[in-house]
């Protein structure tokens, strides 16, 4: 396995400047954060990793009843070590994601936590009205 991986290495890094246009086709970067959406009895929830991003960095707004939008910023590291790199994955800058809620919630009594780079937000889900009786003559 390890001989595999020195061969696709080795192809890779020798084609373009440093492979980086292969490298691109190869294994693309990832441009969103993850996320998880749980309907959990009364409520949703929302889980989004967001490492490297401080607290004050993510913003959470519900635009409708069906989509949450988390916003983020992680800044890019400066200094000596941080301009040659061979390689470069991680991400910086502005990520924003929409998620589609399994089902309708409501801004009343949201609430969310960010810890450790893991943002949750809980949501509570709108009653479901059974209509209007109608009365029989």
């Amino acid at each position: 396995m390890a001989e595999m991986e020195n061969r696709f290495q080795s192809v890779i890094g020798g084609i373009g400047a440093r492979g980086e246009e292969v490298r691109e086709r190869v294994v693309p970067a990832i441009r969103d954060f993850r996320v998880d959406v749980c309907d959990h009895e009364g409520e949703v929830i929302v889980v989004a990793d967001l490492p490297g991003v401080e607290k004050e960095n993510v913003s959470v707004r519900l635009l409708d009843p069906r989509h949450l939008e988390i916003t983020s910023r992680r800044t890019e590291e400066t200094g000596e070590e941080s301009r040659d790199f061979f390689m470069r994955e991680r991400i910086y800058g502005e990520m924003n994601r929409t998620v589609m809620l399994p089902v309708e919630v409501t801004e009343d009594n949201a609430g969310a936590s960010f810890k450790n780079g893991v943002l949750e937000v809980r949501l509570k889900k709108t009653p479901i009205d059974t209509g209007t009786a109608i009365p029989i003559e």
